[in-house]
């Protein structure tokens, strides 16, 4: 079992930027892809970034150039830094992690474990 805990959501104005931060707990965080995922209300829940072990990471095109994942396997940890923020990335963020196969990893239905997410609101 692998337990989540996210944090360094907030409020932050349009342009402006935020971290966050997620650390694991439980088995073996390196093995795992580790991925961010996002829910704004009345929307389905979204791909972000992930973050392979050998430190790949893929970016939706929402966010390519302005988000970057990375990962501390010795802390047990992702971050997603988020920068030039848009009304638009406001929503529920989730940290997951899993063992998508090559290709699949911006399908939610592809990670095991989930955190209890973290709210960032970018006011325009």
């Amino acid at each position: 079992q692998v337990q989540l805990v996210e944090s360094g959501g907030g409020l932050v104005q349009a342009g402006g930027s935020l971290r966050l931060s997620c650390e694991a707990s439980g088995r073996t965080f390196g093995s795992f892809v580790m991925g961010w995922f996002r829910q704004a209300p009345g929307n389905e829940r979204e791909f972000v970034a992930s973050i392979r072990r050998s430190g790949s990471t893929y970016y939706a095109d929402s966010v390519k150039g302005r988000f970057t994942i990375s990962r501390d396997n010795a802390k047990n940890s992702v971050y997603l830094k988020m920068s030039s923020l848009k009304s638009e990335d406001t929503a529920v963020y989730y940290c997951t992690a899993g063992q998508p196969p090559y290709g699949r990893s911006w399908y939610a239905n592809e990670y095991d474990y989930w955190g209890q997410g973290t709210q960032v609101t970018v006011s325009s």
